[in-house]
């Protein structure tokens, strides 16, 4: 606790995520681009799916950091609203079109997916449902956190709808098992995996990469949000002068 209380000085996180973006970017971007690359031409095709299957290494990677991205987003707002850090509504802010663009990869590489696979390019399935709701609560928590620093509001209300919001989290988890749905069912647990170890590793690879993607583009906003803040808290100074 103690570390995370210092890593909410603005001073001591831009020290630590100026040498660490870089190196999670490029990190990232090598797995993720391996990862890819090996999909494509090391792995078998499945013997019902065929080749259509290997979208499976960006779908699974972005559906778990469009999921991941809100559990941050809902972290960061719960350690605003109990220690009222203001790093912590900061990396909420930077979370959140990051996730966004996540979950909305997860609906369009499925659409994709589902197209050979279900014939139609979307089903009002319990998955697919409510990832795109999950999409557009994103896009609200955004407008809603724009509309609440427009009117300099003191971040309370975006939190609290950041932190209701992870409702939906279990909800899509589980839909494929609560609801008749063309989703296939879970694939790869923190114990098990019914996918077969010859498509698996790659997989691993592109989950790893777009994660540190993930955690990068992050620092990056949140760097981008603190400087912002800076040179707007120096102009209302000299407007007051």
């Amino acid at each position: 606790m103690p570390m995370l209380h210092a890593l909410a000085n603005p001073a001591r996180f831009l020290k630590i995520a100026r040498p660490l973006t870089p190196a999670l970017f490029w990190v990232g971007l090598a797995l993720t681009l391996f990862g890819a690359w090996a999909g494509l031409t090391q792995t078998p095709a499945d013997y019902l799916q065929k080749d259509s299957v290997r979208i499976l290494y960006i779908h699974v990677p972005t559906a778990w950091l469009g999921m991941g991205g809100w559990s941050s987003l809902a972290v960061a707002c719960l350690s605003y609203l109990i220690w009222r850090h203001p790093l912590a509504i900061v990396a909420a802010r930077a979370i959140a079109p990051v996730g966004a663009i996540f979950a909305a990869l997860c609906l369009i590489t499925g659409s994709i997916w589902g197209r050979p696979t279900w014939g139609t390019w979307w089903e009002w399935d319990g998955r697919l449902t409510s990832m795109l709701l999950l999409f557009f609560v994103y896009v609200a928590w955004i407008a809603l956190a724009r509309a609440d620093a427009e009117r300099s509001g003191d971040g309370r209300i975006p939190a609290l709808f950041g932190v209701a919001g992870t409702v939906l989290l279990p909800i899509i988890r589980y839909s494929v098992i609560w609801w008749n749905t063309l989703h296939q069912g879970e694939s790869i647990g923190l114990t098990r995996s019914s996918i077969d170890a010859s498509m698996l590793w790659p997989l691993w690879f592109t989950l790893s990469g777009f994660s540190l993607l993930f955690g990068a583009i992050v620092l990056m906003r949140m760097r981008a949000l603190l400087a912002q803040q800076k040179v707007e808290a120096r102009l209302r100074r000299r407007a007051a002068q």
